[in-house]
């Protein structure tokens, strides 16, 4: 319970803001917010913010969202309800703004990181598919930001689809892959991944070799490190620095380092401090990109509420199955039995199957291990 000179604080603001008292919720308890899973993180912190009036709308203002259900209309796989979600995680290469020192801004951005999320039934347990960017797909007809049809392609690079269309042509080519309709949809781009990692304090991770990326400015030796937003970056960035310098080696540090920054999540405690809590939210939103449906501050929170049960242990974490695009030797195109083994599994809400991930399904890199 608060005490009396912040329940009087709290009013008072309440009342300059806006003149009417708003309803006060208790404040959300520590061990409700240890177990938000990491690729919501941007949910994760506005579990406490939506209490007071002028920083509910502060928060609301914050967001970015797209309206994908309008964008598509009808033609797409069917709503299945079953209990189960599936969203899809986009981080954004945009070179624009502050992301213009990690190279030259050309006018457009690309899906860096592509996962799709489902959340099972019960939402206890979850399964992430990375979709390597390289990958060979078939791209359905897109609407361009200027209004122009863009013609749907037997052979495009999976990552051009949100450079032609943003997220709506995303959205449509992962359901064209799948056959599974995204339920959400969510977006951080570089500057904003940054800025959240420091305002979380950093992500503790353990290198077991060197790591070096001058592209991604990135310089670890092996050992235990805290990193800070820019090394994190760095860090789901970097290529060249491990492996043989493929994107399939930069998915294997991305899927190590979200489970490190869910694990560190347990222990931030911003909950135990209005001022950390809403630093961090403040900063969460303004990095966040959601579809319609999560739009604001109250949607989030029940969103992310949903999650809470849901721990590092309990995320598997794969690679979409590829082998080498017969071609094109620096693309890789879906292995088409053991894709669709994936895809039959999470629409019927399934754990995905051992044959599907066999021998590694082409998806074995010299990355294996080095970050855990």
């Amino acid at each position: 319970m608060a005490d009396d000179s912040r329940s009087t604080t709290a009013g008072s603001r309440r009342r300059r803001a806006g003149g009417k008292r708003g309803r006060r919720r208790k404040p959300p308890v520590r061990r409700k917010g240890r177990r938000i899973a990491a690729w919501s993180a941007a949910a994760l912190v506005v579990l406490g913010g939506a209490g007071a009036g002028f920083v509910y709308f502060k928060l609301n203002g914050n967001l970015n969202s797209v309206d994908i259900n309008a964008a598509l209309g009808k033609n797409r796989p069917d709503n299945v309800d079953n209990g189960s979600q599936d969203i899809l995680v986009l981080g954004s290469d945009s070179r624009a703004g502050d992301n213009g020192k990690y190279g030259r801004d050309e006018g457009s951005s690309r899906s860096d990181t592509a996962m799709i999320v489902h959340v099972y039934a019960g939402h206890k347990k979850a399964s992430v598919v990375s979709i390597p960017r390289d990958t060979i797909v078939a791209r359905p007809e897109c609407t361009t930001p200027s209004g122009k049809k863009a013609p749907a392609v037997k052979r495009g690079q999976f990552n051009e689809a949100y450079s032609l269309g943003g997220a709506a042509c995303a959205v449509k080519t992962v359901e064209a892959m799948t056959n599974i309709r995204m339920d959400h949809y969510l977006e951080v781009d570089f500057a904003g991944f940054q800025k959240l990692i420091d305002k979380l304090g950093g992500v503790e991770v353990t290198t077991t070799k060197a790591i070096r990326d001058k592209d991604s400015h990135l310089s670890l030796d092996a050992g235990t490190h805290k990193l800070n937003g820019e090394q994190s970056l760095g860090l789901v960035r970097t290529r060249k620095g491990v492996g043989d310098g493929s994107d399939l080696g930069r998915i294997k540090l991305q899927q190590a380092f979200i489970k490190a920054l869910l694990d560190q999540i347990k222990s931030v405690g911003v909950f135990t401090s209005p001022t950390k809590l809403y630093g961090i939210a403040d900063t969460a939103t303004k990095a966040l990109t959601t579809d319609r449906e999560l739009a604001s501050v109250d949607k989030l929170y029940s969103f992310s509420n949903g999650l809470k049960g849901i721990g590092s242990d309990d995320m598997h974490m794969v690679t979409l199955p590829v082998t080498d695009d017969p071609r094109d030797p620096n693309r890789v195109v879906p292995l088409v039995t053991q894709a669709q083994e994936i895809w039959t599994a999470l629409r019927a809400d399934q754990q995905i199957p051992e044959s599907a991930l066999k021998d590694g399904a082409g998806t074995k890199t010299d990355a294996d291990g080095v970050v855990r």
